[in-house]
Parts: structure tokens; C-alpha cells; sequence
């Protein structure tokens, strides 16, 4: 011990240090153990991104609208921030899913997503593409299954796996059917007819195989990871294992309450049963038809839910589950038997609704209510992964709405497809525009969830109507729409 009268320069030494150092040196000790607390406070969280194609909002367990059954995916929810009303912006191509993936991946709305379509490759090299981002934040990026972008995945990425195209083959037997309660020509479970089969192994079981392969290698790495993992399920050809459409014998098959045999005007708003995805079910429909179309539907969205089952376990076995936003959605709804419809080319609510799940260390699980866009999911990682919003990206991140520090990211929902329709969701109530068929649908979600009963020609709804429009020319500037629609067509 130190006297009262011993100067510093004359300190004892207690091993190598002098007892008077070392003390000097506790307040840099004590800020370097406060700055390594800070920076695993900060580290930079992983992402896993789980996307799945044409699965509507209402198919899965956890909301209870179907008779779907989903049990991983419910696990997920418990744990989860709920984003009921996520919404698809529209498409300027049949094929959907092509619009959806390039919006989400390049951040941009609609008709400026289209504007770069074909030169998403020119996007990807000028690191302007959502992996690009992550890659420049110091994220290892991987994808497997369903790109459809115009641009070369295993560039865009540091690893893929099998890289898929839009869907799986269709065959001739796929279409037009069941005619009968009799036609058992084509089944999911058999494959002869290949699509999900072909390679030998159903396609959702190969992305599981692959995800849970680098959830493996990325447990022995301290680099943050980024994972695009993308279902072509449960996009037709809709097939899965025997067991598991056994598990929805298609008698016991709900019928959709707005179901029609035919939609008025099919032809007019670009869906007639010549079109690819209304052609697989028989027209004028029936309601075994549909109950068939729905039990496969269901058994390959449980069949994925499996997959994802897997992969979530894979990564709480990593042991980086508790520094990791799990997200998960889909492109776009899907018909599949409302209103006479069987595809995602139409603006009702179960062909642009998606689910839409977030998980992770700041989110508080619940419900929100607010109108969001399944795209804001680019955005979200991006602040999640430290990197400012790029300025061409358009859609808003998810996280002022999950932490509370706003309650709205969107005045209005703007929806298009081709030039033949657009839509405006706002306040409660949805306006639709048909130019093509001269005809408007106005409906009160509120109280019609299921859009049947269209309130366009009362009166008591003009001023609900002219104010819609205006919100919806609005919304065309923003997205930058240059259809041009007759305001008397509101009149």
C-alpha cells in the first residue's frame, strides 16, 4: 500500500506496472469494455426474407379465414409484427410476379419499376438492386428459388442455389379441369407430369434443402447474412406430396361466398378464359371445380409451410436467431375461385392482399392495420443494415410504423393492371376503374370485406366517388401513370 507521503514518482511496481499506472489506466479500461457492450449492441442484425408466390392474405392459419392450415408459419406469427392490410402495387404484365419482384428488388413504384425493367442488369451492375445494397453494407447475400428479374441472380448475389424461373411446367392435363367429380386425369401427387416434380424432389423441398445448407456455413461466420429465400410455391401447377393433399378432402372444401360462374366482365378487364391463368379451371366455373382448385391450393401452401418450418429451426440452431429480422410474404394474391376469377390479373382484395409478417429484436408482435405495400420490406432492411434510403427508392420503410413513431406510411392504396384497370383503396372504401368496359365499382370494406356489392350507382355515394378519383389522379402523378381516364366516368 502507498503512504500518504510517497510522491507518484515513487510508486511501488506491482509486477511489471506501477500500482499508480494501472489505476490511471481504469477509466480507459472501463470506456473500452462500454464501447465493446455498444458494439455488440449495434452489430449489424441478419435478415431472412421468405417470399412466397400467389398466396393471398387469407390462406394461412394464424388470420382463420380459411380452412388452410399453416403451423410454422403461425409460430412466426406469434413472435411477429402483423402488417394486415400489405398490399401489391399492380403490374404492367400478365405475368405478375414479374412486376411485384422487380418493384421489390429495385425499390421503385410501379410504372418507374417498368421504365427499368429491361435494364435491370445496367440497375444490378450500378449497385442499385436490394442485394447490391446489402452486399455494400457488408452483408453476405444469398438466394435460392424464384428470381424473375431481369437481372443474372448469381451475380446480384454472393451465393445462390438453384435459380428458378417464373413457375414450374404446366402440362395440357393442368388446364381446364376437374370437368367432373369423375376426371381424376391429372393429380398433384404424381410425377409423371413433372412441374414441382421435375429434378425428382418437389421444388419447395430443394429451397428448403439449400436454405438450411447455408444457414449451416453461415453459423461458423461472424459476417451478417442476407437471405432471399423464394417459393415458387404455391404458384400452379399447384402439386405436393399425397399426405398432404389428403389433408382437405375437396368435398369438405369451402366455397368462397362471392363465388360466380362467370364474371361480367372478364373480357373487358383483360382476365377472359383464354388468358393462361383462367384457363386452368373450366369455364362457366362450378363449385366442385373450385373446391378442387382450393384443396390443392391449400395442400401446397401447407406443403411450403413445412419448408419453412425447417429453415426456421435451422436458424435458431445457428444461434444467431436473437440478432435476426425474419420477414416473410408473398408477391400478389390469388383468386382462385372469388368472383368468378382464378388469377392474381384483377383489384380485388384477394388478388392484391398479401400477408406480411416481421420478427426480430425491436419488433413488438401484434397487429397493425396500416395500408402498406409489400415492397417497404426493401426499404426496412436497408435501415435495418445502417445504409441511407437510396434516392430512387420510392416505397417507405416499415419500421416508424413497428416502433410507433408513425401511424401511416400512405394517404390511399393505388392499384394498376395493364391499361384496363386501376384502383384506389381509402378510408374504408375501394374505387375500381374499368376505361375498356366503361364501368366503375365502388365498395365499403367495412362492412362488404368480400366485395360484392357494389355501391357505384347509388347517390348517396357521389361525393365518396368524386373524392376518390381526385385521390386517385393524385396517386398517378406519384407512380407515374399516364393512362388517361374520363372524370365522367365517375359521374
Amino acid at each position: 500500500m502507498l503512504s500518504g507521503t510517497q510522491s507518484s514518482s515513487s510508486c511501488h511496481l506491482l509486477g511489471a506496472l506501477p500500482v499508480c499506472r494501472i489505476l490511471s489506466l481504469v477509466p480507459l479500461i472501463a470506456a473500452f469494455l462500454v464501447s465493446l457492450a455498444d458494439a455488440a449492441e449495434s452489430k449489424q442484425p441478419n435478415i431472412l426474407f421468405l417470399f412466397a408466390d400467389d398466396q393471398s392474405y387469407e390462406t394461412t392459419g394464424y388470420r382463420g379465414m380459411t380452412q388452410v392450415q399453416t403451423p410454422n408459419i403461425d409460430q412466426l406469427a406469434k413472435r411477429s409484427l402483423s402488417f394486415n392490410r400489405a398490399y401489391n402495387q399492380g403490374s404492367w404484365s400478365g405475368a405478375v410476379c414479374v412486376a411485384s419482384r422487380t418493384m421489390l428488388n429495385t425499390g421503385r413504384f410501379v410504372w418507374h419499376a417498368n421504365d427499368v425493367y429491361n435494364t435491370t442488369e445496367q440497375e444490378r451492375a450500378a449497385g442499385r438492386l436490394w442485394s447490391e445494397y446489402m452486399k455494400k453494407a457488408g452483408y453476405q447475400t444469398y438466394m435460392t428459388g424464384k428470381w424473375h428479374v431481369k437481372a443474372n441472380a448469381q451475380k446480384a448475389f454472393d451465393v445462390t442455389g438453384h435459380v428458378r424461373g417464373g413457375m414450374p411446367q404446366q402440362t395440357p392435363e393442368g388446364y381446364d379441369r376437374p370437368q367432373s367429380k369423375d376426371d381424376t386425369t391429372w393429380q398433384p401427387w404424381d410425377k409423371k407430369f413433372g412441374g414441382f416434380w421435375e429434378g425428382g424432389k418437389h421444388w419447395s423441398e430443394v429451397v428448403g434443402d439449400e436454405a438450411v445448407g447455408f444457414l449451416k456455413t453461415a453459423a461458423q461466420d461472424d459476417k451478417p447474412f442476407f437471405m432471399y429465400i423464394a417459393f415458387n410455391a404455391p404458384h400452379d401447377p399447384r402439386q405436393s406430396p399425397k399426405e398432404f393433399v389428403d389433408m382437405y378432402p375437396a368435398e369438405e372444401i369451402e366455397v368462397p361466398e362471392d363465388f360466380l360462374p362467370v364474371y361480367p366482365e372478364n373480357k373487358e378487364i383483360g382476365c377472359p378464359p383464354t388468358l393462361r391463368d383462367e384457363h386452368l379451371a373450366p369455364f362457366p366455373r362450378t363449385k366442385y371445380a373450385v373446391q378442387v382448385n382450393r384443396q390443392e391450393y391449400y395442400a401446397i401452401i401447407t406443403h411450403m409451410d413445412q419448408q419453412i418450418g425447417r429453415i426456421l429451426e435451422a436458424l435458431e440452431q445457428t444461434g444467431k436467431g436473437d440478432n435476426t429480422y425474419v420477414f416473410f410474404t408473398a408477391d400478389h394474391g390469388l383468386a382462385c375461385g372469388h368472383h368468378g376469377l382464378m388469377g392474381k390479373q384483377n383489384s380485388y382484395d384477394h388478388s392484391i392482399r398479401v400477408p406480411l409478417l416481421i420478427s426480430g429484436p425491436q419488433i413488438k408482435p401484434g397487429e397493425h392495420d396500416a395500408s402498406v405495400y409489400l415492397q417497404d420490406i426493401m426499404p426496412t432492411t436497408l435501415e435495418l443494415a445502417g445504409v441511407s434510403k437510396p434516392a430512387h427508392v420510392e416505397f417507405e420503410s416499415l419500421l416508424p410504423l413497428a416502433l410507433g413513431k408513425k401511424e401511416e406510411s400512405y394517404d390511399a392504396i393505388y392499384n394498376a393492371y395493364l391499361n384496363l384497370q386501376r384502383s384506389i383503396t381509402d378510408d374504408g372504401f375501394k374505387l375500381m376503374l374499368y376505361p375498356k368496359a366503361n364501368t366503375i365499382k365502388l365498395f365499403d370494406l367495412t362492412s362488404d370485406p368480400r366485395e360484392m356489392n357494389n355501391l357505384a350507382a347509388d347517390p348517396k355515394f357521389a361525393e365518396r366517388k368524386k373524392a376518390l378519383f381526385a385521390t386517385f389522379q393524385k396517386w398517378q402523378k406519384k407512380v407515374g401513370d399516364k393512362l388517361v381516364i374520363d372524370p365522367a366516368l365517375v359521374q
